[in-house]
């Protein structure tokens, strides 16, 4: 321990790292410590890393069991349309189904004969039908979409409400040490969000750029 101007100090090596808000330096200044933040464990962050995909696991797992039967109907019928094979299965099908009505097996009477009239009309069938159901799937996706993205307008407005909590005892704290050295931004910042005017603001700057 050592005396500067009267006031005792401890040497550097002997203080041990704590997080102290306000306190007086041995000049007797007031003033805030450096507050030094604590790393998260590995361990800890990856256990909260996956308790994080089990929720957004879970949630998935809910909305895919309150499908409907047509609603799942839709899903396999999306899923198979969309894939590869599908669309070489009828190449070699409308190839094949033209080939043999043309004659080029003659072992093979034809069955649909030029302008292949009864394929146009299993075509024009299956498009419909599988429009249809694609249309299914994609509204129920987009429904869910829409119920994610209410959800993350919920936790960010949470987020924005407890950031203005935290600003505003920062600002308590600050004002209780006698620190007055504060700008117009954080003022704004410590202030509440109004959510309907930043979303109508946002309407109005979007119609204006059209």
């Amino acid at each position: 321990m050592f005396s500067y101007g009267g006031s005792a100090c401890l040497p550097m090596a002997t203080i041990r790292p704590q997080v102290i808000l306000g306190t007086s330096n041995c000049l007797g200044e007031r003033s805030l410590a450096p507050i030094i933040m604590a790393r998260v464990p590995s361990a800890r962050a990856h256990a909260i890393t996956e308790q994080n995909i089990e929720d957004i696991v879970r949630l998935q797992q809910q909305a895919e069991k309150n499908r409907t039967g047509a609603e799942r109907l839709a899903d396999v019928v999306a899923r198979v349309a969309g894939n590869t094979p599908f669309i070489i299965l009828h190449l070699v099908w409308f190839a094949a189904w033209i080939l043999l009505n043309l004659g080029a097996v003659p072992a093979i009477p034809p069955w649909d004969p030029f302008p292949f009239s009864f394929l146009t009309l299993v075509v024009s069938l299956e498009a419909i039908f599988l429009s249809l159901l694609v249309l299914m799937a994609q509204n129920r996706l987009t429904q869910d979409a829409d119920k994610r993205a209410h959800l993350d307008l919920q936790i960010n407005m949470l987020a924005e409400q407890e950031s203005t909590a935290t600003l505003k005892m920062l600002e308590q704290i600050c004002h209780h040490l006698g620190i007055t050295d504060r700008g117009e931004d954080e003022q704004e910042l410590a202030a509440a969000t109004d959510v309907n005017e930043l979303a109508k603001s946002l309407d109005d700057k979007l119609t204006a750029g059209r």
